[in-house]
């Protein structure tokens, strides 16, 4: 199968003003609590780095959770497989979930579920970079949205298709071309 780049969508700097942005929010509500910030691997570790440059809290901590739910290139399964879990204690902490894409929800509310009802956080809020609510198939809506998108694949700041792509400075739309 062969790749193809199609257009760009955000740019390095707009990714990163994003960032600086949704920081501030959560900043904001988190009112100086410390911070815990979950990272879910491995699509989202460029963005929530370029996240965690902007908050001033010197109060946080940082994990990071794996899951897997793609069977193939294009699609997502509706399994959700726990490949690396939390080793921090979130019990009455106030805990961010930073994902890099919201699809059709599966795994951001499988992981909100299994961590209110094994850590017993204080409070979580879910952060993405990217929202796709036109392929949601469970009820799930983020605290911390970046941008929304359409139906596209997409792929660069962390987002990969069969490993490839995640180095990209920029997000960009990919598609599938049939050889």
């Amino acid at each position: 199968m062969k790749l193809c780049l199609k257009e760009q969508l955000f740019s390095e700097s707009q990714l990163r003003s994003k960032a600086q942005e949704l920081a501030i929010q959560i900043e904001h509500d988190a009112e100086d609590r410390p911070i815990v910030f979950i990272v879910v691997l491995n699509g989202a570790f460029v963005f929530a780095s370029d996240l965690l440059r902007f908050i001033q809290n010197e109060n946080i901590q940082l994990d990071t959770i794996c899951t897997s739910s793609y069977k193939n290139v294009m699609t997502s399964s509706e399994q959700v497989l726990l490949r690396k879990d939390i080793d921090l204690n979130l019990e009455d902490r106030y805990v961010v979930l930073i994902e890099d894409i919201i699809d059709t929800g599966r795994t951001l509310k499988y992981l909100s579920e299994y961590i209110r009802n094994k850590y017993r956080p204080y409070c979580l809020k879910l952060c993405t970079l990217l929202d796709k609510p036109s392929r949601r198939q469970v009820e799930l809506k983020a605290d911390y949205v970046g941008f929304t998108i359409d139906d596209l694949f997409v792929v660069g700041y962390g987002i990969d298709c069969c490993e490839k792509f995640r180095q990209l400075p920029y997000i960009a739309h990919v598609e599938k071309i049939e050889e």
